[in-house]
């Protein structure tokens, strides 16, 4: 394959993941809107239930999905996923009820379960060692940079067409990325991992030893800690900026959108300066968690947000937490590949993949149980802090080089 096909290919994987974050926030932009809440007659805690139900049926899906990428390769189940979720996110203009619409966020999240086990699994495949890293960077940054734009394009489509076009123009819309990705990509990643097999002296870890590590545990926790902070923002800081601090939709998708963008900018650069400090002899376990620990820390400034009046303090601590987390983005994936076989690489990154996206379930429907009951969002920031908290003490005391698996 030559240079320029590969970073096409990595371009559309990227896109791909950017498209995807498209369709699972334009439901978030779509609840700010009177006319859409009126239509479905929504309380708090439904809205929290509808932005977590597209959550159910991905997290459970993940360790299957990245199964059956293994056994049928990349290309088609890819692109099979990808018809789906599109479908599904315009299918939404046409919805009636609530039990309709959880409906449609519950097979979205069958259509996307193939994403990141896809998308590893090719890079893995086809992206040498030297490079894999920036590459693994610049992919996750995707899944930043796409609720970045994609917050404010629903936002203005919303305003300008109404919701129901929104759903129909971003979901048919996407469609066109198929083109490209059915004549660029070649179905062959299971015939490029026999060969890799083949070349390989490394010893095989059991499956089980590497899930039951003090490790794989810490990771399971800092990973799900490291999330919940993300789908708070993703499914209710647009709903934050409107009802809390008084922004019509377009502003909150707009400054909703600049908080992700910040995060995306800042891991690529925190993944490229963790690789630089590696390079010149520093410990790759040390110099990562000093990353992943920084940029949790970063991240517990939300809460100043809370105690503010001023709207722009308050803007200002949105943005600068969500874009410190971006410290630990690209270094936590990173760090799971140190420390953790290769050989359980898929069944690995499924499983942490699902400690992913279990607070895509938690987040939303915690938080709009804690609105409910106190009125106020300082209760959910109060969350936010604890969870982060977890995280710092999963990443010091278990995810440690000591406790990494050992073969027998």
């Amino acid at each position: 394959m030559t240079s320029s096909r590969r970073w096409t290919i990595v371009g559309l994987l990227c896109l791909g993941f950017m498209v995807a974050y498209f369709d699972r926030v334009n439901l978030s932009v779509a609840v700010t809107d009177a006319t859409f809440q009126s239509h479905f007659q929504l309380t708090k805690e439904q809205k929290g239930h509808l932005l977590s139900a597209f959550f159910y049926s991905y997290t459970l899906l993940q360790i299957p999905a990245g199964w059956f990428v293994d056994k049928y390769g990349v290309k088609l189940p890819y692109a099979g996923g990808f018809l789906i979720w599109s479908l599904m996110s315009a299918a939404t203009a046409w919805v009636g009820n609530f039990q309709q619409l959880f409906g449609l966020r519950l097979l979205l999240g069958v259509g996307e379960s193939v994403i990141t086990p896809a998308g590893m699994r090719w890079i893995r495949f086809n992206v040498a060692e030297h490079q894999r890293g920036l590459v693994v960077g610049i992919y996750m940054a995707a899944a930043k940079i796409g609720p970045a734009i994609g917050t404010p394009i629903a936002g203005w489509l919303l305003v300008g067409y109404g919701w129901t076009n929104m759903f129909v123009i971003i979901g048919l819309g996407s469609l066109l990325w198929l083109i490209p990705w059915l004549l660029l990509v070649k179905d062959n990643d299971r015939e490029l991992e026999v060969a890799v097999q083949k070349a390989s002296g490394a010893t095989n870890l059991s499956f089980w030893d590497t899930l039951m590590s003090p490790v794989m545990l810490g990771t399971i926790i800092g990973t799900f800690c490291y999330q919940y902070f993300v789908y708070y923002c993703l499914t209710w800081l647009p709903s934050y900026f409107a009802e809390q601090r008084g922004l019509n939709v377009s502003k909150s998708s707009v400054f909703t959108g600049a908080s992700f963008l910040g995060m995306a900018i800042v891991a690529i650069l925190a993944g490229w300066w963790a690789d630089r400090l590696i390079a010149k002899g520093a410990d790759p376990v040390t110099t990562r968690k000093r990353f992943i620990i920084a940029g949790f820390l970063i991240a517990s400034t939300e809460i100043l947000g809370a105690y503010s009046t001023s709207l722009e303090v308050a803007l200002f601590w949105s943005i600068f937490s969500l874009s410190g987390l971006g410290l630990t983005t690209a270094n936590y994936w990173a760090l799971t590949q140190t420390l953790l076989s290769s050989a359980a690489v898929g069944r690995v990154v499924g499983v942490q993949n699902a400690a992913a996206n279990l607070p895509g379930i938690v987040a939303p429907t915690l938080t709009g149980y804690l609105l409910t009951q106190t009125g106020s969002y300082t209760a959910p920031m109060y969350s936010i802090l604890f969870f982060l908290a977890l995280g710092i003490g999963a990443y010091t005391f278990l995810v440690k080089r000591e406790y990494a698996p050992k073969a027998a």
